[in-house]
């Protein structure tokens, strides 16, 4: 019999708020050193240094796989209960990522340098920088891969908290890169590469000594059990299936830019991808406090109470994205304006095309998390991979027979709309949750709050000038209304009750 584990939706509403605290700060301090790059690196050498990281991207998909066994391995060990279990799970996802790093040196060494010089656009008198950055980019790949492990447990522990603050010097830490690379005139694309390496091997020193000195399970000694192994590399193996087509599929738009328009549409694509990033990052938060209650609540056979976190999980996560990206789809123009010194052509198209993906994929998050649980993913990475690879074919053929740069995402969105109905199929009988209980409690919520919401931005523009002030009325009274209707139609009673009493209690400490 499993151990019981008990779901704090105190504990829930503390770390989502600790996250949301750190994703704003990190919004913040992103978006001016990404701005300020842009305008200290040029357009075309922005564009390099996406592209070419993009490739070591690629060669990573094995390292995101394993992480996410890990993950949903420590969680689920948390929730049953079982200590040993939990020590060896930790022992063995480090020797898992050891390898891991050694198959990325050897991919990126190879098949990387000889995709760079030989298939990708980069102007000769550049080629010298993108070198540079595609090996500090495979450095900044091993770290990310060592340390990813220690997040994972920081996660499983639901300490939000350190994982916040940890973020939050990573985001301070890039402001200060962004800041030396003011003051040097060395070739700057070359100079940031080594300063963004640097900063990795900082924050992952850091990841490593915090969970040493707190979790039991992080102190490693050598371990090896076969079963466990197999296991562990079993779910591993499916979900790299997955991250495969993920990363083909993203990162392949951006190459198939690449070849067809030259890294000026790259730097478009980066633009837009780093808000959509940016917003994605935001909604996420919610999603990383909740995933570890979803695995543990189903590690102890509470499956009514797992069904529960998934209907909150899923109204909370589309509400907050579509308050941020509402907005954000309507007022592109000037949000970009803002931000950026240099809009790139192109961008805005791409931004709302991808905001409106965003909302779609992440909107199902919580039940993929859900299946992770159950651990038996085979039917649904097939599915997913599948389903996302045939996206890079249709686009080829979409801009061989003419068009334009942002048909690659009208592509993506319908493959995205097609997912979404799968993942249902797939997913909801796994977990024995019924096709009709998700649409009443999740989605149809969401559909209510969605068609409300569409009245003020859209009926302000049918009344408004194009002034920069009317913009930014237009902003303010969408986010306002879009979160009262999300309030009220958006979540459910037990979080509005959880909201009104927190406010009461700031309120009177007030008084």
């Amino acid at each position: 019999m499993s151990k019981s584990y008990t779901p704090d939706n105190t504990r829930l509403a503390k770390n989502t708020v600790l996250l949301y605290f750190r994703m704003a700060l990190m919004l913040c301090i992103n978006l001016y050193t990404s701005r300020i790059v842009l305008h200290t690196l040029g357009v075309e050498d922005y564009g390099i240094y996406n592209v070419v990281g993009g490739v070591v991207v690629m060669l990573s998909f094995i390292n995101d796989s394993m992480t996410a066994s890990t993950q949903r391995f420590l969680s689920f060990e948390l929730g049953s209960g079982n200590q040993q279990k939990l020590r060896e799970v930790f022992a063995t996802s480090i020797n898992i990522h050891l390898i891991i790093s050694l198959i990325i040196v050897v991919l990126g060494e190879t098949l990387g340098m000889w995709f760079l010089h030989e298939k990708m656009i980069i102007p000769p008198e550049r080629m010298t920088a993108a070198e540079w950055c595609m090996q500090l980019s495979i450095f900044t790949a091993l770290l990310n891969v060592l340390s990813y492990p220690y997040i994972s447990a920081i996660i499983a522990h639901e300490k939000m908290s350190s994982f916040a603050y940890i973020a939050i010097l990573d985001a301070v830490l890039k402001l200060l890169l962004v800041y030396l690379l003011l003051l040097f005139d060395y070739d700057r694309l070359i100079f940031y590469a080594i300063l963004y390496a640097a900063e990795k091997l900082l924050i992952r020193l850091i990841y490593n000594i915090y969970c040493v000195k707190n979790f039991e399970e992080c102190k490693y000694r050598w371990f090896f059990r076969k079963d466990l192994f197999k296991e562990m590399a079993s779910f591993a193996g499916w979900k790299m299936w997955g991250e495969l087509a993920m990363v083909l599929y993203n990162q392949g738009l951006d190459i198939l830019l690449n070849v067809f328009f030259g890294p000026i549409v790259n730097a478009a694509r980066a633009a837009a991808n780093y808000v959509q990033l940016a917003v994605g990052n935001f909604a996420s938060n919610f999603q990383v406090a909740i995933n570890p209650q979803i695995m543990k609540t189903y590690a102890s056979d509470q499956l009514e109470e797992t069904h529960r976190l998934i209907y909150k999980g899923s109204r909370l996560t589309f509400c907050l994205l579509l308050t941020i990206c509402l907005p954000l789809i309507v007022e592109t123009p000037t949000i970009l304006g803002l931000w950026l010194k240099e809009v790139p052509d192109g961008s805005v198209t791409f931004l709302r095309l991808l905001l409106v993906i965003l909302m779609i994929r992440q909107s199902t998050s919580v039940l993929i998390t859900a299946i992770a649980a159950t651990g038996n993913i085979k039917r649904y990475e097939v599915t997913m991979g599948i389903l996302m690879l045939s996206i890079l074919p249709i686009a080829y053929v979409v801009l061989k027979l003419g068009g334009a740069p942002w048909s690659v995402f009208v592509v993506y969105l319908i493959i995205v709309i097609i997912s979404f109905v799968a993942i249902l199929l797939i997913v909801l009988p796994m977990i024995k949750l019924r096709v009709s209980d998700y649409f009443k409690h999740a989605i149809q919520p969401c559909a209510v709050v969605l068609f409300l919401s569409l009245f003020v931005p859209f009926g302000l523009k049918l009344l408004a000038d194009n002034s920069f002030v009317y913009s930014l009325v237009t902003i303010f009274l969408t986010v306002i209304s879009t979160s009262v209707l999300s309030f009220f139609y958006g979540i459910d009673k037990e979080m509005r009750s959880l909201i009104i009493s927190k406010v009461r209690i700031i309120t009177a400490g007030k008084i």
